[in-house]
């Protein structure tokens, strides 16, 4: 094949093949552009509608994929690529890339598992795989977390659809526990009065149903313990707790009641 051969043989294929390339390229690019509109014009009406907030992003993902998939075959089938071999090529590329992302395809699995049970929603806050934090968001193969110091977490679904999980968000109501020690000697009758008084002076302990339970639960080496238990709405709880602790440590002194330390008593014998 000389020169001239080759000049002819690009011709004909740029001829052949150079408008449906040109068209094919047109249609991937407004293809793409349609495609963020109809994304942006799918989130605003799911943002109007009353949709689960945690299937949103779950959706919006799927549905993406779904329409570049539909248009990559479109603008395979304008290069009149016989699409019968292609999908067979696909398919076997499929099993292959599926055997090799198993882990990607159990983390999808374990996303749709999330969505149909809800064992979480956005906005709940959990204690899954060693991490506290708010669903930021429920995607296909992660679940973000935003932690209270404004960290982002994200975990794996697969491990979230299967591991054990705390949802504290679940309840309205939550049981605020505390350890309290007084010294040996102190007055129980005074010290127990004491806590009684602090938790009826917070509105926020809900008492009409249950009462605050005030009880020894154990002679410590250094301390006697008393176990507080009081129940509040849910997101009253942290601030009850601290609030506790730090008016506890006002007012047993005033009380005459001592807060005790660690401490060991040493006998020396002659």
């Amino acid at each position: 094949m000389n020169a001239e051969d080759v000049v002819n043989l690009v011709q004909n294929i740029t001829l052949e093949y150079g408008p449906k390339l040109l068209a094919a390229i047109v249609v991937w690019v407004i293809g793409v552009w349609v495609i963020k509109l109809l994304m942006k014009g799918f989130g605003t009406v799911m943002d109007k509608s009353k949709l689960d907030a945690s299937l949103k992003p779950f959706l919006s993902s799927i549905i993406g994929v779904l329409l570049k998939v539909m248009l990559g075959i479109t603008v395979l089938s304008m290069l009149s690529i016989e699409m019968t071999s292609f999908v067979a090529i696909l398919a076997a590329a499929g099993l292959a890339v599926g055997m090799a992302l198993s882990g990607t395809l159990q983390n999808f699995a374990g996303g749709v598992m999330i969505l149909i049970f809800k064992p979480f929603k956005v906005g709940q806050v959990i204690d899954a795989q060693g991490h506290i934090g708010t669903v930021h968001e429920i995607q296909i193969f992660n679940t973000i977390l935003k932690t209270p110091d404004n960290k982002t977490i994200i975990l794996p679904n697969a491990a979230l659809s299967s591991g054990s999980m705390v949802n504290f968000s679940t309840e309205a109501k939550r049981r605020v526990d505390w350890t309290i020690g007084v010294a040996y000697g102190d007055d129980l009758d005074v010290a127990r009065a004491s806590i009684k008084a602090l938790c009826d002076a917070d509105e926020r302990i809900l008492q009409e149903d249950i009462p605050v339970v005030i009880a020894v639960a154990a002679l410590a080496d250094s301390s006697v313990n008393f176990t507080v238990r009081a129940w509040v709405k849910a997101p009253d709880y942290w601030g009850v707790f601290f609030a506790m602790n730090e008016n506890i440590y006002k007012t047993f002194p005033k009380q005459g009641l001592n807060i005790p330390f660690p401490q060991m008593d040493v006998h020396v014998h002659q």
